[in-house]
């Protein structure tokens, strides 16, 4: 009987030792992601660090940075971005959320500025879960000039028509001693040839007349040199 009590008592002992530890272990996570942010440099040389805070049922993650001072022009440039999402519901992340981070600052690292990457990102731990789950963009600080609007047609001048340059005049080609200069050739149309179309009545004068002369009467001329045209003819 005192030997089950005394095993009673020492698993007991056991079970809060472990529950002791599994909760120091999940403190120091909670405190890894939540106090200590993580740290990186951009492509340029941006210093930017990784912040996480809780909103609501929302995970809600800050990447702030500034850039190098240049020579001259004072403090360099200063912007941040904020992320949401629930990777809460990945177990992996719970297992080690401070992972989950470290993978978005994988990708964060190779951009020139910080926040013009990619609008949501999807570490490898929990690639396979739904968008809900992974981090995405909320907004930015300064916000991204606007692309200007293109002039309207309507009160465009409409341009000027293209003048056409005054055409030199040519000038004649002089003759070279010993070379003969040919004209150019004009074009002639033929003109159509005249036709005279004779009446069979018609004959030559000076005959018709003699034959009429000799074989009629004076009165009877003009019926004689009819009668004689279309005998010949």
């Amino acid at each position: 009987m005192t030997a089950r009590v005394l095993a009673l008592v020492m698993a007991a002992w056991a079970c809060a030792c472990h529950a002791q530890t599994n909760n120091s272990v999940t403190h120091q996570q909670q405190r890894s992601i939540w106090d200590e942010p993580i740290r990186f440099n951009t492509k340029s040389k941006d210093a930017c660090t990784m912040v996480v805070s809780g909103a609501s049922d929302y995970t809600r993650l800050r990447v702030s940075c500034k850039g190098p001072a240049a020579p001259g022009a004072g403090q360099g440039r200063s912007y941040y971005c904020d992320f949401q999402g629930k990777p809460n519901l990945c177990r992996a992340y719970s297992l080690n959320p401070r992972h989950y981070f470290t993978q978005i600052m994988w990708e964060l690292r190779k951009l020139s500025h910080a926040c013009q990457g990619a609008r949501l990102y999807r570490p490898p731990m929990c690639k396979k879960h739904p968008d809900e789950v992974q981090m995405s963009f909320l907004s930015a600080w300064p916000r991204a000039a606007k692309p200007a609007k293109p002039a309207s047609s309507a009160g465009a001048q409409p341009k000027p028509a293209a003048t056409q340059k005054p055409q030199k005049p040519q000038t004649p080609v002089r003759p070279q001693p010993g070379k003969a200069v040919l004209a150019p050739a004009r074009k002639t149309t033929p003109k159509p040839a005249k036709t005279t179309v004779r009446t069979p009545t018609e004959l030559p004068e000076s005959k018709a007349s003699r034959i009429a002369t000799e074989y009629c009467w004076k009165s009877f001329h003009g019926i004689c040199k009819y009668v004689i045209g279309l005998f010949k003819n």
